[in-house]
């Protein structure tokens, strides 16, 4: 599908315009074809993984030395963003793969791990995930119950995960478990999908993000040795919370390739579609339904991008962290739902991608720490003070 807005220039740079064009060809040539049967048939194609590892797309953020790319967050969120205007689903399963544990991986393993893990996670053999929330610690992910308790040479988990993203198909998951008592008491590990005692629990229907599987991961007395601590011990909360601010801005992008789908449909269809004589984008509610639309997304992608900038800066905050995928997944979901207006009774039937785009697009109002936290960690941190 052919991009109907107007390119314009952010200012990016020659890397980011790269990664752009590189990742919309491929998108456009090998995702796009299989988005409708991925959300249909909830359909993970692994073989792609391999596919986007030979283009460079799942080390962006790792260092040359260990196998990536070494580029930015800026060009990772514009991969997320291509990848996601073909395949929503493909996007997340894409993000969780490449930042929640690739990248979490590249900023906290040591050496010996990473040069066991990252190789085939970077060429896209392994599929990674990362695994935080649980049935009862969602928002609250403190308060999580997984237990690690320390053995002779290792730990022993015992509980479990839930709303895990790729855990069905992951070689290589990034675990948070308690090893003691209170937000102090949380370290991760690295988990590998053969471990005895791990296994994959229930698999998740859901609503949206269709062939982006979830799963349950339940550890049952999984014995885990001490050189899969990543991070320091104990210091499992500054990993995790670190994590999310760059996981919020590469996710992100999710949403700005949901809204230029959108766009990318409905322009050719009021161009096209005539109502009393006339196309009907020639009508004035018509053009500012579509120019709200382009308003909506173009406003995301500069906050998203300037965040990703200040990501790469080591300067970004994380109140802009939240905000930037407060405004991207709010958008996206009112785009997705007026392009499904703009369709009229079309918009509305499974002939048309726009329902997907709208199924799609709530996700990320709820994952990634909900908007209604969003709201509370940008005005805690603004206001200061608060709990």
């Amino acid at each position: 599908m052919s991009v109907a807005t107007p390119e314009f220039d952010f200012q990016l740079g020659e890397n980011a315009e790269m990664i752009r064009e590189t990742t919309r060809r491929f998108a456009d040539e090998r995702i796009a074809p299989l988005a409708a049967k991925i959300d249909a048939e909830d359909w993970f194609p692994t073989e792609l993984w391999p596919e986007m590892g030979a283009l460079g797309l799942h080390g962006i953020t790792v260092d040359e030395a260990d196998g990536g790319l070494g580029l930015g967050y800026l060009e990772h969120v514009i991969a997320v963003e291509e990848v996601s205007r073909a395949s929503a689903s493909i996007g997340l399963s894409y993000g969780a793969h490449s930042n929640l544990c690739v990248n979490q991986i590249r900023r906290w393993a040591n050496d010996e791990q990473k040069a066991k893990y990252l190789p085939k996670l970077i060429s896209g053999e392994h599929v990674g995930s990362l695994a935080m929330s649980e049935a009862s610690a969602g928002s609250d992910v403190v308060s999580m119950k997984l237990r690690a308790d320390a053995v002779q040479g290792g730990y022993v988990l015992n509980g479990t995960k839930f709303w895990i993203t790729n855990a069905a198909y992951a070689d290589t998951l990034v675990v948070y478990a308690k090893t003691g008592e209170g937000s102090r008491g949380i370290t991760a590990f690295l988990i590998e999908k053969d471990m005895p005692g791990f296994s994959i629990g229930q698999k998740i229907d859901k609503m949206g993000m269709r062939g982006s599987p979830t799963a349950e991961l339940v550890f049952d007395d999984c014995e885990v040795p001490e050189e899969n601590v990543m991070g320091p011990l104990n210091g499992g909360v500054g990993v995790l919370m670190s994590g999310l601010d760059y996981e919020r801005a590469v996710l992100a992008g999710v949403q700005l390739g949901i809204m230029q789908a959108c766009l990318d449909t409905v322009i050719p269809y009021v161009r096209e579609r005539k109502q009393f004589g006339k196309a009907i984008g020639t009508f004035q509610l018509m053009q500012a339904k579509v120019a709200d639309m382009y308003v909506a997304l173009q406003s995301a992608r500069a906050y998203t991008y300037a965040v990703a900038k200040s990501c790469d800066a080591g300067q970004t905050t994380r109140f802009d962290a939240a905000g930037a995928i407060l405004l991207a997944s709010e958008n996206a979901v009112r785009v997705s739902l007026e392009a499904i207006q703009a369709l009229g009774g079309a918009g509305y039937t499974k002939d048309w991608p726009v329902e997907r785009y709208a199924r799609d697009a709530k996700l990320l109002d709820i994952g990634a720490g909900t908007n209604e936290v969003r709201r509370m960690l940008i005005g805690r941190e603004l206001i200061g003070g608060g709990q």
